[in-house]
């Protein structure tokens, strides 16, 4: 309640136009989030809210994702950006920390409000407009068999995640429960809305698409998962052949885009792809490995779309046909997009790895077969990477149109990403080793 209670603190501040009062003012809550103590199991408890293992880092993702996109903003509408993002965090933080199925539910889906206001307010084409239909109509249709499931439970008289219940092996129940997850991770068939909504994003909603709204998908299903083990597992084999046909043939999709945003957008629905992999296979390795992927793929995407925004303010393209070269004109930029692609391809020593190796061994316990995709998905993905970073980095300048300098604030914003980056590697690494 403390760190709800800070944020409404914060609406008076709007008024005063201070950009950095604001960013002190989020950096303080991720200080008060880290000193906070977690266990695996829910504690402060009060008032239906509470945290654990799965929502801190959750949390912590969240704080640092927003803080960033508040570099990024060109001071439009200040008071209006300001409220909305403030509406958006309360609201992802209270599903979060919610205990209770009903309330997650709720805010679960209002943070597509504010989400849309992003989109429709801070958009670059008109083009906006539809991709914000898209992402609001594949929500609320999603949505609705998920809201009929709860209701279901008002008749076992407990809304809470402590709820343990045997029910029926029925594929309409386990639809009705994984359905709106799986639209926003989201898994292959059912990403339509996704690319969309990127490439008609403005740069800080595109941080937050990547960074925080696909991982509410994965933290919704581990929260059911533990509920609903039987089902799950029961019917864990449907999604899991469906992600790892879209996994590999979304890879290959990467391998003919020419839009930057496209292609970091397709990458994502092919790591999220090897996260549902692991969370269907109902093994403990396989749940880990794509929860740490959910935290890693966070700061990464994240990252990444902030590296393609800034070459658009540069260059206003986003054609790899136009940004060429860039080595020769950004050279230091050119090495965070060697980080950030090789983090995103899962070389070692990153979190990123770690998470890819548990999938993959879960992956082998679950179906021997599945190694031979598995193994076609990781060369595919490097492949794209290696094809991202080499595009936009090496050949022939292409000199017939102007482009601007560099500033300062884009340098400290990626070399947060990294910095963080980091300290997570570091931090699993030594609690797991």
């Amino acid at each position: 309640m403390m760190n709800i209670f800070y944020l409404f603190s914060l609406i008076p501040f709007i008024f005063i136009y201070d950009i950095y009062m604001f960013q002190l003012s989020f950096l303080f809550l991720m200080i008060m989030i880290f000193k906070s103590n977690f266990y695996m199991f829910y504690c402060s408890v009060s008032y239906f809210f509470g945290v654990d293992f799965y929502s801190y880092w959750m949390l912590f993702l969240l704080v640092f994702i927003i803080m960033m996109t508040l570099f990024c903003f060109n001071y439009f509408n200040f008071i209006i950006f300001f409220f909305v993002i403030l509406v958006l965090m309360l609201s992802l933080k209270l599903v979060f920390f919610s205990m209770n199925i009903l309330m997650m539910y709720m805010f679960f889906e209002f943070s597509l409000i504010p989400l849309i206001v992003l989109i429709f307010g801070w958009g670059y084409q008109p083009e906006r407009l539809i991709s914000g239909f898209y992402l609001f109509f594949y929500t609320l249709f999603s949505s609705l068999p998920l809201l009929i499931f709860i209701f279901n439970l008002y008749f076992y008289n407990s809304f809470f995640f402590d709820l343990v219940l045997k029910l029926n092996y029925s594929f309409y129940l386990n639809f009705c429960l994984i359905f709106s997850f799986l639209v926003k991770f989201p898994m292959f068939m059912l990403h339509f809305w996704l690319p969309k909504a990127h490439v008609q994003a403005p740069l800080f909603g595109s941080m937050i698409l990547a960074g925080i709204t696909l991982k509410l998908g994965g933290y919704g299903m581990i929260r059911f998962m533990f509920m609903f083990e039987d089902i799950f597992f029961y019917y864990g084999y449907i999604w899991y052949s469906l992600s790892i046909y879209g996994s590999l043939l979304v890879s290959y999709i990467c391998l003919i885009q020419s839009d930057l945003k496209f292609l970091i957008a397709y990458s994502s629905i092919s790591h999220m792809g090897l996260c549902i992999m692991g969370f269907s296979s109902m093994l403990s390795l396989g749940v880990l490995g794509s929860y740490l992927m959910l935290i890693c793929h966070g700061f990464c995407s994240s990252g990444l779309f902030c590296l393609a925004g800034f070459y658009y303010n540069y260059i206003y393209s986003r054609s790899f046909f136009i940004n060429k070269g860039m080595m020769n004109y950004f050279p230091s930029m050119s090495m965070f997009w060697f980080f950030f692609c090789s983090i995103n391809m899962s070389c070692p020593p990153s979190v990123n790895f770690l998470s890819e190796f548990l999938i993959m061994n879960s992956m082998i316990s679950y179906s021997s077969i599945s190694l031979f995709y598995m193994f076609l998905i990781f060369f595919f993905v490097s492949c794209f990477n290696f094809y991202l970073f080499s595009y936009m980095n090496h050949g022939k300048m292409y000199f017939s149109f102007s482009m601007e300098l560099g500033s300062v604030m884009h340098y400290m914003i990626v070399f947060f990403h990294m910095i963080y980056l980091l300290m997570f590697n570091f931090y699993f690494y030594f609690i797991l080793f």
